[in-house]
């Protein structure tokens, strides 16, 4: 059975990070689904889990790897710039006992000093301006 299988996925795309966003995705709709009491909302809400499922599916049999690649990146491009601002704003948060972060008044970048210093200037590494901060 295992061999069947393995000669019917050859040539196939098989599952990527899309293909795996899409099925928790659509796992997650369907579990919410239990908790609506709106019975259209409900509806919606399993037919779009259902059709994550289907098109997760559909692009794991997909014997067109370029146009599936071409959607995997395309998804990976938005997927990692939502994570890696959710990671500096978690990392900016755990600095947040030890560090004040100010922007700099001419050119806005981020600038991290540490707290309890008192009243300090702070030199832009960028476009060498300096201002007075308390931290």
């Amino acid at each position: 059975m295992r061999e069947r299988f393995s000669r019917f996925m050859q040539g196939r795309h098989g599952a990527d990070q899309l293909s795996n966003f899409l099925v928790i995705a659509a796992l997650v709709l369907v579990v919410l689904e239990i908790f609506i009491p709106i019975p259209r909302v409900r509806h919606a809400m399993n037919s779009l889990g259902v059709g994550f499922i289907l098109f997760s599916y559909f692009r794991m049999f997909s014997r067109n790897h370029a146009r599936r690649y071409e959607e995997n990146e395309w998804f990976l491009k938005y997927y990692n710039r939502v994570r890696f601002w959710w990671n500096g704003k978690k990392a900016r948060s755990a600095q947040r006992k030890t560090h004040r972060i100010f922007k700099c008044p001419s050119c806005r970048q981020s600038i991290r000093v540490p707290k309890g210093k008192g009243k300090i200037a702070i030199t832009c590494p960028k476009c060498r301006k300096e201002f007075i901060k308390r931290t």
